[in-house]
């Protein structure tokens, strides 16, 4: 049984996070569902809230790439001058005013058995207590049969990490598990949607069609291996893996937590001469072509969490609000873009910058494979006209994609969310 749309405001505000403004949960449309709307006047910069993910995970593709983080809140552990060196492949890599980095490593913990890093204590036993007794492999974390391992290889060879992760799966099974109120966390999962197709747009997620069915089944019996859970028998069903798998594709809210990324914003603000932020903004930026060269284009997202309240806000291509992680941490922290008045709708973008400036046929494809709706925002609306061309940037990928391999290559696929 699904909790209220009441349950779900209380729950983010009194347990996940905390509510700077008033907001309410309503009721939108069959085709939207529900929304989240402002009922007082909301200003230009002001947070509107703050929230903590029920589950969150490194994308295993930054593991794979040594992205070292935190294993429950993600914040970064290495410094932002040690993320530098490793990226761009020059131990010797120097990065000015280092106090901007405000990593710290003497607060640092491991789990006892299986060596995995935390930030912090609090985080150690957070995990510990949410999940970590479940997943925690102890010695066999290097075996590659250990049925998690098995898993973790199966997603890494055959999907893109994107907002999805096998990982925030196995996290929500491995919370109902540790749970003395099981259906508690049960009720908040079904919160969110996870539809596996769109019938009425005749749109289906792209992770899920004919393409990836061999693989979904392999992952499905992999999983079952690893976490059968009976308070949960739905979600190793195939229909219900499927439901599982199109909850974290499209709920899975990317989380950024890089460290290089932090001094770069706080470099920005920087009080400088003129000449020195020339020399500054020259710098960084072709710290970023280094960091191309030697590893590929810099990625500013270290995993994926679902957020209850979060994932109330819906997609316009004109946005009112966004949500960054000014915490270096899984805290999401929405903020308006521009004064939004009572009973107006607060709407997030879930294309980045790039993907916005492109075409409304680019845009519309890439929220109709990942998220499953057709935007009606009033940007898509004004340019409804147009004719359906595909943007320069989508025909140049898709260009590469034809050339790679189906299989082998699709991790290569990554996005930067």
């Amino acid at each position: 049984m699904a909790a209220s749309m009441c349950d779900v405001f209380s729950f983010c505000v009194g347990v996940a996070g905390r509510a700077r403004v008033s907001v309410e949960v309503r009721f939108v449309s069959s085709a939207k569902g529900k929304g989240l709307f402002a009922t007082q006047l909301i200003r230009k910069g002001e947070t509107i809230f703050v929230e903590r993910p029920l589950v969150a995970a490194q994308f295993l593709w930054n593991a794979l790439y040594r992205y070292r983080a935190c294993d429950h809140c993600l914040r970064a552990l290495e410094k932002a001058e040690e993320n530098a060196q490793r990226l761009t492949g020059k131990p010797g890599q120097v990065l000015p005013h280092p106090e901007l980095c405000t990593v710290r490593k003497d607060l640092h913990q491991n789990c006892p058995h299986c060596q995995v890093m935390y930030c912090s204590a609090e985080c150690r036993l957070a995990a510990t207590e949410q999940y970590h007794q479940v997943l925690c492999p102890g010695p066999s974390q290097d075996d590659p049969l250990h049925p998690l391992n098995k898993l973790q290889e199966a997603w890494s060879i055959h999907y893109p990490p994107e907002t999805a992760s096998i990982m925030l799966m196995a996290r929500m099974v491995a919370t109902v598990k540790q749970a003395k109120d099981k259906d508690r966390w049960i009720r908040l999962f079904s919160q969110f949607c996870n539809k596996t197709a769109n019938e009425e747009e005749e749109i289906v997620h792209k992770l899920l069609g004919d393409k990836f069915k061999g693989q979904l089944e392999l992952l499905r019996r992999l999983f079952t291996e690893a976490l059968y859970e009976e308070a949960v028998s739905q979600w190793f069903t195939p229909d219900g893996f499927r439901s599982l798998f199109a909850l974290v594709g499209t709920n899975g809210q990317g989380i950024g937590t890089s460290s290089l990324s932090q001094w770069v914003h706080a470099c920005d603000t920087l009080e400088l001469k003129p000449q020195d932020r020339e020399q500054l903004d020259a710098f960084i930026d072709q710290l970023y072509k280094d960091i191309e060269a030697a590893t590929g284009e810099f990625l500013n997202c270290e995993g994926s969490g679902l957020f209850v309240l979060q994932s109330c806000c819906n997609h316009s291509c004109v946005p009112n609000a966004e949500t960054s992680f000014p915490e270096n941490n899984f805290l999401l922290h929405v903020t308006a873009l521009e004064d939004i008045k009572p009973g107006e709708e607060i709407c997030i973008s879930y294309l980045d910058c790039c993907q916005r400036e492109r075409s409304r046929h680019s845009r519309h494809k890439i929220l109709r494979e990942n998220y499953l709706f057709v935007c009606s925002c009033p940007k898509c609306l004004a340019e409804a006209d147009e004719p359906n061309v595909t943007s320069e940037e989508e025909e140049e990928e898709e260009e590469e994609e034809e050339g790679e391999p189906e299989d082998a290559e699709l991790g290569d696929e990554m996005t930067d969310v």
